[in-house]
């Protein structure tokens, strides 16, 4: 276990690394840069900006440099704790990061918590009552869910909220938490407004895993042990809980892996519908302004949560199923 940890450990550093360079690569791909959107914002509201003062920007900025004394800059800068500076805030990444990062992973981890509690029992009812109106029923608001946009299913629970009760069930905290200091009243407050972003962005994630979760069972269930271990007396849901149902979810650990940064990438519109602070709403601001030390924080770290997810599922599969270790071993 130790020897599979380790090299668990090498490959995400590795990935890490690999993956930095994919980010500076994309946020640089656009033409001009964050003095080209300046100017041209300056232009828009009758402000002109001078040749010399443009470059004199580029120069400060670091702009003019090459590509890989930028990224050079900008991967050191970022080893030693400093994301950059953000122009279109005027401040440091890492402060326009921290105002809405705690609300954001907060979101993440109760959206994979909801998503597990909801699509593993389902599934497994789904399969072992496979063919029944149960089944059909799940089987058609899973394919609703992987059809229907987030922001769309938020448009229309905001609607049926405000039309029956007269609440606009926006933002995560009330007026009077926004700016207060935590206590249990302000958690208090934000787990009554994490109840509708949670399920809406937990739609799409829980549809697809009770699919998989469905498929997968369906094909333990048919295997030779399954049978062995009925005729050996065990009840029903004895023999499904402690055998088919451990195996049919290494699929479903390993798909966790890929819940948290499509949830921050998924809740950019959403973010905009329920008037959520996340760092989604700075995101697509940065994109728009060709801010590319802040836009490619945000890439970063959606990367790096992948990688971290998956070394988090590796290390869970192997718990779960120890021929996962045994064969790399």
């Amino acid at each position: 276990m130790l020897a599979f940890f380790i090299r668990r450990v090498i490959y995400a550093v590795i990935a890490m690394w690999a993956v930095s360079v994919i980010a500076f690569v994309i946020i640089n791909l656009p033409a001009g840069d964050f003095v080209t959107t300046y100017i041209a914002t300056q232009l828009a509201t009758g402000n002109l900006v001078l040749e010399d003062e443009a470059e004199s920007l580029r120069d400060f900025y670091g702009l003019n440099d090459p590509v890989y004394v930028q990224y050079s800059k900008w991967i050191t800068r970022i080893l030693q704790g400093n994301l950059g500076f953000s122009f279109e805030f005027n401040a440091p990444v890492r402060t326009v990061l921290e105002m809405n990062l705690t609300n954001t992973l907060l979101l993440g981890a109760f959206t994979v918590v909801f998503i597990w509690v909801v699509a593993i029992p389902i599934g497994i009812y789904s399969a072992v009552k496979q063919y029944s109106p149960g089944d059909y029923i799940a089987t058609f608001f899973g394919f609703l869910g992987l059809g229907v946009p987030d922001f769309l299913i938020g448009l229309v629970m905001l609607w049926l909220i405000l039309d029956t009760t007269g609440f606009l069930a926006t933002g995560l905290y009330s007026h009077e938490f926004r700016n207060a200091p935590w206590s249990f009243g302000k958690a208090w407050d934000l787990a009554k407004h994490m109840i509708l972003p949670v399920a809406i962005l937990g739609t799409a994630g829980t549809a697809a895993l009770i699919r998989v979760m469905r498929a997968n069972l369906l094909d333990e269930l048919k295997k030779p042990y399954v049978t062995t271990a009925r005729a050996k007396g065990l009840t029903e849901w004895q023999l499904i809980m402690k055998y088919p149902v451990r195996y049919a979810l290494n699929p479903v650990i390993s798909m966790t892996a890929y819940i948290l940064p499509f949830i921050i990438s998924g809740s950019v519109i959403l973010s905009f519908v329920l008037d959520l602070p996340t760092i989604g709403r700075d995101f697509l601001r940065a994109l728009t302004a060709q801010d590319i030390y802040l836009s490619g924080a945000v890439i970063l770290f959606s990367g790096w949560l992948t990688i971290i997810g998956t070394f988090v599922s590796d290390l869970l599969l192997a718990w779960v199923d120890p021929r996962i270790r045994l064969e790399e071993d």
